[in-house]
């Protein structure tokens, strides 16, 4: 029995399944373009088809940007484009386009700019009316197929933007001209901010961890925790920015440490997290991480696993390394492929309805539970999961528990969670998107490596191997070009960044994991094709050219679509640079290799204006900043035994361990086997044979002053 058949889903896409393709997005390996590929639109993917046709034709583009995921995008896909009447329109006056954001997240990037500049703020689904050469002229996200809640019918907007277009071209022109100086402008900040960059004195790491913990706390909702108002979303950097402020000896701030747990605890308790299946929801509709809307995406459960982790950490809070647990049991239960490696998302709807996969009323615990024996304890499973009082979604409730309520159930407790999933699963479940994404993956292959790593978890530590062994096989083209998105047996698109940079992590973090010298010698091999790839300046075996520095987006072989950038803010997923600087640094560590230390230090020189005044805007290179300081290397050559337990124990950021055959790294050179020497820049520690003298070490690890 194949993985999807155990789970009660399809490989394919059952809501268009008896559909006829009657577009051009059928043969499409992004399961979110073929849901449209029965649509009366006539949507191209991205390409020189769709471009070369409005060109010669003379007709403006119309652009929506989604993913398969996206509640939002349905509802706008089931009201407007499956009508015949708005198809009739769009096919008369424009080349329609569907894009997939998560192949294609430079043109997602390129237009959301554009949206952002016209609304002052975007999402999904985007629409985006441009010229034939890709110049955006009017922007929106949802549009109604008739004027509704403030905002115009999608019929009237395409009949009176085509009217201008033929009627008015001079303004439509000047209009796009406008846009297009706003991408350029957004394109152009991050050398731009290096250039204010260039003698700025970067803060030391208590000043900088102050300014960020005064940031969050202006912003930090002290009942509920996370640090925006509705509609929240989780930001595991800034939690675990939050967790070195409050731990590190140098910042010590208990308020800093309570904002983190607090947002930790509140976000574990609520409806966001899935306290039957496991996992986390993309976001929460309220204050309360109550109300999620219910798709599930793999980037969430790669970042929360490992906040959740480090807090564990921290802490020694056994809950914490609980959640950990389920969401990743999760991943590997609900999203692994049959190719030996994880598809990308959970839809929020099941059966057309969002989160009737994932409720329950007091009837249906009841019927679970009879079904398993376990009808006694109803009344009690109810009161567990706070299935009781009004219902919290449409009629039904959605599970949650106290904050700071144990995570660890009690037998008859679990026994009933197992009975409901069971119960869960026999429902119509939510679709699947199966597309393999390479920096999804690797980012899900990294997680996976140091929960393993850490919690001596098996299992995790055999996935994280065998995802980045299928990636390895699956992404890597004849020519050894990484490309990026797998889906139907075709893997297309030229991988970009993040996909470089989180491999080179993941197969960092595997090498730590395994000691196996091969994923040393891959992350290095990964990370000089990133350089070469996408570094704005020379670069070759010896050098690399830190004139300019930092890393363009797509790489240097990709067509640049309006404007070619490098991104410095974080958002749902790290900035490319920000994985670098952290990932490059420990790599050098590791290889000896001079250009990843130098690469690492001038992403973080070209920031430190922005790092300076406003950390908050890029805590993942915040992150980097303050693993470059701490970081250190711990070397335990041979068989580690209780000292790689010693090792592995403690959440040190930016220090790196090299264990195990003496060969792969530089840093085993002079070291003697059952020893452990742990360094600190240019400066080592006595060498130590026992877990105590180790253990002490370590910890001068967590300071940046003179030890």
């Amino acid at each position: 029995m194949s993985a999807e058949a155990s789970r009660g889903w399809s490989r394919l896409t059952p809501r268009y399944a008896w559909a006829v393709p009657t577009n051009h997005l059928a043969d499409a390996t992004s399961p979110y373009l073929r849901q449209h590929a029965h649509q009366p639109v006539e949507w191209y993917p991205w390409g020189d088809a769709a471009l070369s046709r409005a060109a010669a034709e003379d007709k403006p583009l119309f652009i929506s940007i989604g993913y398969a995921s996206c509640h939002w995008c349905h509802v706008m896909a089931h009201e407007t484009f499956d009508d015949e009447e708005v198809a009739a329109l769009l096919n008369e006056s424009f080349i329609s386009i569907k894009i997939d954001r998560e192949e294609r997240p430079d043109l997602d990037a390129v237009y959301m700019s554009a949206t952002q500049a016209q609304n002052g703020h975007g999402g999904w689904p985007m629409s985006v009316f441009a010229t034939p050469d890709g110049r955006p002229f009017y922007t929106g996200t949802y549009f109604p197929p008739e004027d509704r809640h403030g905002l115009p019918g999608f019929t009237r907007l395409v009949t009176s933007l085509a009217g201008a277009w033929v009627g008015d071209r001079a303004a439509v022109e000047e209009r796009a001209d406008t846009f297009f100086s706003a991408v350029a402008t957004e394109a152009r900040f991050a050398d731009d901010l290096a250039v204010k960059s260039d003698g700025a004195t970067m803060p030391s790491v208590a000043a900088l961890l102050t300014t960020m913990t005064t940031e969050l706390a202006e912003r930090y909702d002290p009942k509920w925790g996370g640090f925006s108002p509705a509609p929240k979303f989780p930001r595991p950097s800034l939690v675990e920015c939050a967790l070195l402020a409050g731990s590190l000896p140098e910042v010590n701030d208990p308020r800093a440490m309570e904002m983190a747990l607090r947002t930790l605890d509140a976000m574990a308790a609520g409806g966001i997290y899935d306290h039957i299946a496991g996992g986390f929801a993309r976001y929460s509709t309220d204050a309360e991480w109550l109300v999620p809307h219910f798709e599930k995406m793999l980037t969430d459960q790669a970042l929360l696993a490992r906040a959740y982790l480090h807090a564990y950490q921290v802490t020694g809070n056994e809950s914490y390394a609980q959640i950990v647990r389920e969401t990743l049991t999760y991943v590997l239960d609900e999203l692994w492929a049959d190719e030996g490696a994880l598809y990308s998302s959970h839809d929020a709807d099941a059966g057309g309805h969002e989160g009737s996969h994932a409720t329950f009323t007091k009837t249906s615990v009841q019927a679970a539970l009879t079904a398993a024996g376990l009808e006694e304890h109803t009344e009690e499973v109810c009161a567990y999961y706070g299935i009781e009082g009004p219902a919290t979604f449409e009629g039904s409730w959605i599970p949650v528990r106290p904050i700071g309520a144990a995570t660890q159930r009690p037998p008859h407790i679990e026994a009933a969670r197992v009975a409901l999933l069971d119960a869960r699963r026999r429902r119509v479940q939510p679709e699947v998107d199966t597309k393999i994404l390479l920096e999804w993956n690797a980012m899900a292959a990294a997680a996976l490596a140091e929960a393993g790593r850490v919690l001596g978890e098996e299992r995790f530590a055999a996935a994280s191997v065998q995802i980045l062994q299928t990636c390895l096989g699956l992404h890597t083209r004849a020519d050894g070009r990484l490309l990026r998105s797998a889906s139907l047996g075709r893997t297309e698109g030229l991988a970009q960044a993040g996909d470089y940079v989180w491999l080179a992590e993941a197969c960092l973090q595997a090498y730590e994991l395994t000691a196996n010298p091969t994923w040393l010698g891959q992350a290095v091999e990964t990370a000089d094709a990133l350089l070469r790839g996408f570094w704005d300046g020379a670069v070759d075996a010896d050098s690399i050219d830190c004139t300019a520095g930092g890393l363009y987006g797509t790489g240097h072989d990709a067509p640049v679509v309006l404007a070619a950038s490098k991104d410095v803010f974080d958002a749902a997923i790290p900035a490319a640079n920000s994985v670098a600087a952290s990932t490059l640094r420990r790599l050098a560590a590791l290889s000896g290799d001079a250009r990843f230390e130098a690469a690492a230090q001038r992403i973080i020189d070209r920031s430190a204006a922005l790092l300076a005044a406003q950390p908050s805007a890029a805590s993942d290179l915040v992150l980097a900043v303050i693993g470059g300081a701490l970081g250190g290397e711990v070397v335990i050559p041979g068989p580690a035994g209780a000292l790689l337990e010693v090792a592995r124990r403690p959440w040190l950021p930016g220090t790196v361990i090299a264990h195990g055959a003496l060969e792969g790294s530089p840093l085993f050179e002079g070291r003697e086997v059952g020893t452990a020497y742990v360094c600190h820049g240019q400066v080592c520690d006595l060498p130590v044979t026992t877990p105590p003298e180790l253990e002490g070490q370590l910890m001068g690890l967590l300071r940046t002053t003179p030890r």
